[in-house]
Order: C-alpha cells, then structure tokens, then sequence
C-alpha cells in the first residue's frame, strides 16, 4: 500500500495535467491526512482541488472506534467497502498528481525507503477516489488511490515485507485522463484499473532524512 508520496511542484503541473494547480499550500511530501492535489473532471475539462489524503479523515472516525487508514482501496473489493463503495458507485474518480511515491524495500533485511516513480522523470497519475465532507468550516474534499495485487509484477513484488501481500497503485496514461475521469459505468471504470508497465518504471533507494 501507499502511504507516502511526493507531489509534483507548480511549475511542472500545469504542463502535465493540463489545468492550473489549486490555490492554497501543501507538503512536497503527503502523508495521511496530509492536504494534497486532485484533479477531477470538471464538464468537458478539468479542475484542481485539495484533498486530504485518506478518504475518512482521522477527525471523522467516530469516538470509541479504533482508527483505521483509508489511503488506499483495493480495487478487486472497492465496491463492498463501506468507507469507499458510495464513492466507486457514484463515480467520483480522480487523478492523484505524483513525482514519486514511496514503499518500503526488505531485500537487505531490514526496511529501507525506496523512491518509485516512471523512468523518464516525469510527474504521472495515480487513479483516486474522492468523496465531500461537511464539517463546522464548510466542505472538504478527501481521497484515497486504488490499489491492485502485485504478487507477480517485476518491480512492486519487490516492496513490503515478506510474506505479506504485495500492492501496487493504478497509473493512468496521460492519453487515459479525460476518460478516466469521465467514466460513467463501473465497467468503464475497471477497463482502466491495470497494473503499471514495469519496463515504464524506475525505482532507487531514497531513505529519509534525518
């Protein structure tokens, strides 16, 4: 799963996604509940919005109920999952604007961050979810990426502990945007829920600063 990722800066958004980035601040670096950019469809284009990465949102997670994280949703069960289903069912796709996201590697025994992103450098898109909030300040925008099994893919097998369940997130391919985020059916939607090419990928060692 994915639970750590770097946003792409300004100067590079609109470029790459073909609408402005949002107004307001964010972490070059997102975590969980962390503000960060989605990009959504909007008629015939496209807008920019932040989000807070998890689709509940600690603060929205009832008193008494033990926390649980919400960033990613696996998509072979996203339509059963309470906290994602009425979103999936709905629609509400978006694309998640990412440099690299981040995963742990064990392959010298022990955990060691590793930096995954496309092997040209380019800032690319993760497939989301996103759902609207009302809170005492208004509205608020959350999201969550999908995720698919990874056991056999050449590069994301490689990532998590051992023994446990390899996931990979869904990149969609720049041509891909406008249809992905104007699917109007499920099965349109899962036409595009595939794993990423792992010859279109690089991945290196980028342990975090003390």
């Amino acid at each position: 799963m994915c639970t750590n990722y770097r946003v792409p800066d300004r100067q590079l958004f609109s470029d790459k996604y073909g609408v402005a980035a949002p107004s307001g601040e964010w972490r070059d670096e997102v975590y969980k509940d962390y503000f960060a950019p989605i990009i959504r469809g909007d008629g015939d284009g496209r807008r920019s919005d932040l989000a807070s990465f998890g689709m509940v949102p600690r603060e929205k997670i009832p008193q008494g109920v033990r926390v649980f994280d919400t960033m990613n949703a696996r998509a072979e069960t996203v339509g059963e999952k309470r906290s994602f289903s009425g979103a999936w069912k709905k629609q509400q796709l978006c694309l998640i604007p990412v440099q690299v996201f981040y995963e742990p590697d064990y392959e010298t025994g022990k955990a060691v961050r590793w930096a995954i992103g496309m092997a040209d450098g380019d800032p690319f898109a993760i497939a989301g979810l996103w759902r609207e909030w009302e809170g005492e300040g208004g509205s608020r925008l959350s999201f969550t990426m999908l995720t698919l099994s990874a056991d056999n893919h050449p590069l994301m097998k490689r990532f998590h502990k051992p023994g446990s369940e390899k996931r990979s997130v869904i990149i969609i391919r720049p041509d891909d945007y406008d249809d992905w985020l104007a699917a109007r059916s499920i099965d349109e939607a899962r036409s595009f829920v595939v794993l990423p090419d792992a010859k279109e990928m690089s991945a290196h060692a980028s342990p975090k600063a003390v």
